[in-house]
């Protein structure tokens, strides 16, 4: 999978996953809040922060409908009175910079796009509702710069053409699912499509999540998702359509560390047959076999005279179909641990020593499952 850098972040399989704090217009259109915002988001654990850019006469007619989870303000009132400039885009650059964060910022048309480009964006969010912008995209992916798309509210007839569209120009591209409902229930996050938009366009996938809690994006990443996209808000009692549908700077931060626990446990596969690190756990806590009883020298040792017991410094329990039979070379102490010494059909017992180590007795005795399984059936006939 091909990996894409924007600015100086490596973003692909098995790097680490690059993580968006959407601030969208929750900053209300204030400068110094919108500061708080980026100063919260980085010391949250993000990676990047991203704003919208609207300029609404380039973007929407003054009558058109107000989204169902917003109608507080009409849309086109709402974009002039909140929207930034050039120099203040530049400044909450700048200031993203200082703070190690990447500035990201959405166009919502082809203006946008030039407003943006006058402040040198690292690369391009495309928000759902632009993926049928075709034009837009043109415009955009012949700026070679990353682009992120959002799925959103599109079909996968839509993202086709789209995603097409722009690798005739621009091959960094990744593709995010989004469910565009606010919020979004676990039942509609789409986490399967991860894995389709994966072998399906061959791009590096992620999630936008409009859910209400961290739990998706963990479990994203767990799924190879090189990029989470979440909701970021100072308060959930703000003012705006994305406030109360955001994570909130603590909620965030738990959400940042459980996807750097998972990236940890992705980048450390464990091999179940190496087990050296776990010899003292198996010489406590696994069990041997056992005389119950006193067992008298060159006596044939039955099955009610034996139990299993731990530790684990003993034959263990399989060997109990190859002991049954067998003589005592010598006398046997009641609870002792069972050894086979010299003569095969000879046993004998061994005191438990604290300093004994499990790999210096198992290996004399090596029965599998399946022998055990046997012997007990020919036992039984």
């Amino acid at each position: 999978m091909k990996e894409i850098i924007i600015q100086n972040r490596v973003i692909g399989e098995g790097k680490p996953t690059f993580i968006i704090a959407e601030i969208g217009m929750s900053h209300d259109g204030n400068l110094e809040k919108a500061k708080r915002f980026i100063e919260a988001a980085a010391d949250s654990g993000a990676d990047a922060v991203k704003f919208q850019a609207h300029i609404a006469e380039a973007e929407t007619l003054q009558n058109a409908p107000p989204p169902p989870y917003f109608s507080s303000e009409p849309r086109f009132s709402y974009f002039k009175r909140t929207a930034f400039d050039r120099i203040q885009l530049a400044e909450l650059k700048s200031y993203a910079e200082d703070r190690k964060v990447v500035f990201l910022c959405s166009p919502f048309s082809v203006a946008a796009v030039d407003l943006l480009e006058s402040i040198d964006v690292p690369a391009y969010k495309i928000p759902s509702g632009e993926n049928t912008n075709l034009p837009m995209l043109e415009y955009i992916a012949k700026k070679g710069k990353p682009v992120i798309i959002s799925s959103g509210m599109s079909t996968i007839a839509e993202l086709e053409e789209a995603i097409s569209l722009m690798r005739l120009y621009n091959r960094d591209i990744i593709l995010l699912q989004c469910t565009s409902e606010y919020p979004c229930g676990y039942e509609r996050v789409g986490l399967n499509l991860l894995g389709e938009f994966r072998q399906k366009f061959g791009l590096p996938v992620g999630l936008s999540d409009h859910t209400l809690t961290i739990y998706m994006p963990i479990a994203a990443v767990s799924l190879g998702a090189c990029v989470i996209e979440k909701h970021f808000t100072l308060s959930r009692d703000l003012y705006g359509p994305d406030a109360r549908f955001s994570l909130p700077p603590e909620d965030f931060r738990s959400m940042v560390d459980g996807i750097r626990a998972v990236e940890t446990a992705l980048a450390n596969p464990v091999n179940k047959d190496d087990i050296v690190r776990l010899g003292e756990m198996k010489r406590i806590f696994q069990k041997s076999i056992v005389s119950s009883v006193k067992i008298k020298q060159g006596a044939v040792i039955r099955e009610e005279m034996l139990d299993i017991k731990k530790p684990g410094e003993g034959l263990p329990p399989k060997c109990l179909p190859e002991i049954i039979g067998k003589k005592a070379r010598r006398t046997i102490l009641r609870d002792s641990l069972i050894h086979r010494e010299g003569n095969p059909t000879m046993m004998s017992h061994r005191k438990q020593s604290p300093d004994s180590h499990i790999a210096a007795v198992l290996p004399v005795w090596q029965v599998s499952a399946e022998k055990y399984i046997s012997d007990n059936k020919n036992r039984h006939q």
